[in-house]
């Protein structure tokens, strides 16, 4: 499923809507990979910076650091909260590029948003369409934050990022204090982008 999170989003000078912004991320992505520069191992590194770049300019990993480490994150230290924020950064980062590094032309296709009544959180839906033909619902919790949608979670088949490793750190933070999941988050980030190169 090496597309399930090619949703990355770009942020625009407009007030474009969730799954403006979304297609148009996704667009940029595949635009990257498709590029012959990707293929080429001497120039592929400039790519995955311009992919990371996206990421960055969009991904509220903040957002996600607070809702992964759950109601412990008050008892981190400022300083707790930055490492752990990179760190987690770093891993979802290379984790995306691995994922990225297995596209074989599959396909995207969005199937509607939900959104909550003020409508600054937004859910964007798509579907998709691997080489074997199975279809993979994804979906793609954004918010509007300072004028511009930015992602906070993504559903695959119904399954939450967030949660699940809200889940793995909860089990880690309930044994050991902060320094330690942060300590495995860095690793974790260090081994991926091992198995990325």
């Amino acid at each position: 499923a090496c597309v399930c999170c090619l949703g990355v989003f770009t942020s625009t000078a407009h007030a474009a809507t969730a799954r403006e912004t979304l297609e148009r991320s996704v667009t940029a992505i595949l635009d990257c990979i498709k590029d012959p520069a990707y293929a080429n191992a001497a120039t592929r590194p400039a790519q995955r910076e311009k992919i990371a770049g996206l990421v960055r300019q969009i991904f509220d990993f903040q957002e996600f650091a607070v809702r992964t480490a759950g109601p412990r994150w008050q008892t981190f230290t400022p300083d707790q909260q930055k490492r752990f924020t990179d760190a987690f950064a770093d891993l979802l980062l290379t984790t995306y590029i691995s994922k990225v590094d297995g596209y074989n032309g599959e396909k995207v296709e969005y199937t509607g948003e939900v959104g909550n009544k003020e409508q600054t959180r937004m859910e964007v839906r798509t579907v998709v369409t691997l080489g074997d033909g199975k279809k993979v619902p994804v979906s793609y919790r954004m918010m509007l934050k300072n004028g511009a949608w930015r992602c906070y979670d993504v559903l695959i088949e119904n399954l939450s990022l967030v949660m699940n490793y809200r889940t793995q750190f909860q089990d880690i933070l309930a044994k050991d204090a902060p320094d330690e999941l942060i300590t495995r988050v860095q690793a974790k980030a260090k081994e991926a982008a091992a198995n990325a190169k």
